[in-house]
């Protein structure tokens, strides 16, 4: 069997390259992380520990919150962790650092006292945060285009941004609730921050990622889309620290746009999910000669209840390999999907559409062969296809 990388395939990588970008990403953002991390419990003594553990307890649900946005072509897991490590790394510390010095020598100089620290949260603060946290999705939309197959990949990424920044954001909140209020304000505080609107950092900067899903997908507007995504976050991220000025009404006002925000975003992210499975049911059908794809994989690949029912099938037959070889037939024949996407709308190069479609049809053949040729598979039906086999298959071009 040929020997293939399939997570370098998946990626659109060099195989036995190394994404030395990404790593360089994440050891500077984790090199941040621990910067923060050390000048908190320096300054919080014991109230750190409290905070740190309250500002970590939402992030497993609401992260699988959001990685669950994006089930049928699920991004990269380490350009996800970038993500969230340059939020809560680099964009956190940049952040404290400019927003500090912005206080300090232009709007409390400006301003006086009590008028500075509010133009500094209502404008300053957004113009600062939401630049240092958009910078990894330029980056991604520079080096890593490819990757940005919808809005919501954009989504993602920028939630996953957003969620680290207000993790590390909230540790200072909770200190300084304990410090100030004792156990009553930290638990006020957490209701609102952590359970009430525990989203809001990663809905402004959603903004962002639409605007950048945009220009990765679309001929037009490949400068406008981003930047006014990037005013958009900035916009609602202002509003939202301004609020504080109208008391209880101005944060019922803001809460409310959050979930509205998020309700849109949500059905965005469904009407985009149908788009990608009326062109599986396009596009991967012209695929039948090759022995690749039959009808029946093309009904499972429509359905995510029957994609893990296949899955749970090769494992059960086949063990873990066979689940992984199925798993990675599954993503290289979305990805297939997706490329004629861009064919279609003219953002990718000629020479790049035909080389990314022949390395996942060669993928889609190796994994194919996995999770078919095992002696235990085959007298076991397959639960997903219905009347007619689909046995082992040549390579393309075999």
């Amino acid at each position: 069997m040929v020997r293939v990388d399939p997570r370098a395939v998946l990626e659109g990588r060099v195989p036995g390259r190394p994404p030395v970008g990404l790593i360089i990403g994440l050891v500077v953002s984790s090199v941040c992380v621990l910067v923060l991390l050390g000048v908190f419990a320096w300054f919080g003594g014991a109230d750190f520990a409290v905070a740190l553990l309250l500002a970590i307890l939402p992030i497993p649900p609401l992260a699988a919150l959001i990685l669950a946005l994006d089930r049928m072509e699920p991004e990269p897991p380490r350009t996800v962790l970038l993500a969230f490590m340059w939020g809560a790394g680099v964009a956190v510390l940049g952040a404290l650092i400019l927003n500090t010095a912005g206080m300090i020598y232009v709007t409390v100089p400006v301003f006086g006292e009590t008028e500075g620290h509010f133009v500094s949260a209502t404008l300053g603060a957004p113009l600062v945060e939401e630049t240092l946290k958009g910078a990894v999705l330029f980056g991604l939309l520079w080096f890593h285009r490819s990757e940005i197959d919808g809005f919501a990949d954009g989504i993602l990424y920028a939630a996953m941004v957003g969620l680290g920044f207000a993790m590390m954001e909230n540790i200072t909140y909770y200190m300084r609730a304990l410090e100030e209020g004792g156990t009553e304000q930290l638990t006020a505080v957490f209701v609102l921050r952590g359970i009430i609107a525990p989203l809001s950092h990663p809905l402004f900067t959603s903004m962002l990622g639409l605007g950048v899903a945009w220009s990765a997908t679309h001929r037009t507007g490949r400068v406008v889309a981003p930047v006014l995504g990037l005013l958009a976050a900035m916009t609602l991220h202002g509003l939202w620290n301004g609020s504080t000025v109208f008391g209880a009404l101005g944060l019922v006002v803001v809460y409310a746009m959050d979930f509205l925000l998020l309700l849109t975003l949500i059905v965005v992210v469904a009407v985009e999910r149908r788009d990608t499975v009326r062109r599986i049911a396009r596009y991967l059908p012209a695929y039948q000669p090759t022995g690749l794809v039959t009808p029946q994989d093309v009904r499972m690949l429509e359905s995510m209840a029957a994609r893990r029912a296949a899955r749970r099938w090769a494992r059960a037959a086949g063990g873990p390999p066979a689940a992984r070889a199925m798993s990675d037939y599954q993503l290289a024949a979305t990805e297939l999907a997706l490329l004629h996407k861009r064919a279609e709308r003219g953002t990718a190069d000629p020479a790049w559409l035909v080389q990314r479609r022949d390395a996942l049809l060669g993928l889609m053949a190796v994994t194919r062969q996995a999770f078919l040729s095992a002696p235990s598979l085959r007298p076991v039906p397959q639960p997903w296809a219905g009347p007619g086999p689909a046995g082992p298959v040549p390579p393309p071009g075999g």
